[in-house]
């Protein structure tokens, strides 16, 4: 068994760092804190540090933090992976893996080759030696370079389910994402806002499934 490893964030990086009001202006929660920022030892299921850094810094590039708003990382991508690939999904649970495999297919039809997640991102990693030290443009560079392939496929679906996912599957921490769209999350109605905000623009923050649940929920990655 291998030792465990953890990735090592600051508070102000996951999550915690924005409020969208209805002008879509971005306004910090944790200014106060920027001066003192506490890090956070994230603990990973399925990747090592180092390949953890790698896909947060690719992540990044996909999907930025801008004067738009927050990006990949205010999110906890790299964690949303990490739980996936550690998961049923990592795996291939869910998929039929038999024979005939095809590599090249049309994308509409959807991915049908041998490797399964695990294997599409150890195979692609081993690719991206230094790339945390590389300049953003040198980056974006090699990014391009494989942006025909399976592995920054994955890579890209991955990054914009983490984004916008529940927080429960280790991603859209402090719920950043859906903040930056204006998705309320999974709320049962909004009878108790009609009157309240009637002839009124409302943008209601978002709550996450636990919450309007009213109890914990476990996400597929947790399944054994």
């Amino acid at each position: 068994m291998r030792r465990r490893q953890f990735l090592t964030l600051t508070s102000a990086t996951l999550g915690g760092v924005a409020f969208y009001s209805l002008d879509r202006q971005a306004s910090l929660l944790n200014a106060q804190q920027t001066a003192k920022q506490k890090h956070l030892r994230v603990p990973l299921r399925f990747f090592t540090e180092a390949q953890a850094l790698i896909v947060a810094a690719a992540a990044s590039r996909i999907f930025p933090t801008d004067e738009t708003g927050p990006g990949a990382n205010d999110a906890g991508v790299a964690i949303y992976i990490d739980r996936q690939l550690a998961g049923p999904y990592g795996r291939d649970r869910h998929r039929y893996t038999h024979a005939p495999f095809e590599e090249n297919v049309p994308s509409e039809f959807g991915y049908q080759g041998k490797s399964t997640p695990r294997e599409i991102y150890r195979a692609g990693l081993r690719l991206f030696n230094g790339f945390v030290e590389r300049s953003a443009a040198e980056q974006d560079e090699q990014l391009e370079h494989i942006e025909s392939t399976t592995f920054f496929a994955l890579l890209r679906r991955h990054t914009i389910e983490g984004m916008f996912c529940d927080p429960l599957h280790g991603g859209n921490a402090d719920m950043v994402g859906w903040q930056l769209i204006g998705f309320p999350g999974p709320r049962m109605n909004n009878f108790d806002d009609i009157e309240k905000h009637y002839g009124e623009a409302f943008r209601p923050q978002p709550i996450k499934l636990a919450d309007a649940a009213g109890h914990l929920v476990r996400g597929s990655e947790d399944e054994k």
